[in-house]
């Protein structure tokens, strides 16, 4: 039995994720851009990925940050973080999922994210102004890229999402799980993290499989 265990749970680390812009394998990219820089040891995206999840309006999934008026930088900072994770980490294995998306085969639930990383998003986009709380689905794609649909309020996100619990559970529909564990835990997933100390989420990974 215990060699089934551990091939189950080597299925689960370091891995990347069957969706869009996933690489099939992770590895090295010299040359990741901007925030994503802290995968570049190993990565599931190219570094042509992590130059687009910095663009308002990018290729990757043609998703509008501004869709009811400028995101403020602090806030969006920790969207492309977001992004720079999702596509990049090789660390999600014990949470990827099957996706019934036409766009991809396999997503992720409940990552439980740091309590801090949380806190912070939340605490950075407060101001910032949303009129969804779903962001995966129910928008006008009628122009290409994501619209209000009709008769959808644009409102602060502390009103759309009263805690940080409610936006990091919400927003991606199940993707993040808000924890009360703390960053070098691990025991939880961080978005950001300081690349020369290594990567804390590989720990995690294998606590989780």
């Amino acid at each position: 039995a215990t060699a089934a265990v551990t091939v189950t749970q080597d299925s689960l680390l370091n891995v990347c994720m069957d969706a869009k812009h996933h690489k099939t394998e992770p590895g090295p990219e010299g040359q990741l851009y901007g925030q994503c820089v802290l995968w570049k040891d190993n990565a599931c995206c190219t570094a042509n990925t992590s130059l687009e999840a910095h663009q308002d309006q990018s290729y990757l999934y043609n998703f509008n940050w501004d869709h009811c008026g400028a995101m403020p930088e602090k806030c969006k900072r920790h969207f492309i973080q977001d992004t720079c994770l999702y596509e990049c980490s090789p660390n999600l294995g014990p949470w990827i999922d099957q996706a019934d998306a036409s766009w991809r085969k396999e997503r992720i639930r409940d990552v439980p994210l740091c309590q801090e990383d949380c806190e912070q998003w939340w605490e950075d986009c407060q101001d910032a102004v949303t009129c969804k709380v779903n962001w995966h689905k129910g928008w006008n794609w009628t122009t290409g890229t994501n619209q209000c649909p009709k008769g959808a309020m644009c409102q602060k996100f502390k009103f759309v999402f009263p805690t940080a619990a409610a936006l990091c559970e919400q927003i991606w529909s199940g993707s993040y799980r808000y924890t009360s564990h703390h960053r070098g835990s691990g025991r939880c997933i961080q978005m950001w993290f300081d690349p020369t100390q290594g990567n804390p989420n590989v720990v995690v990974a294998q606590y989780y499989a």
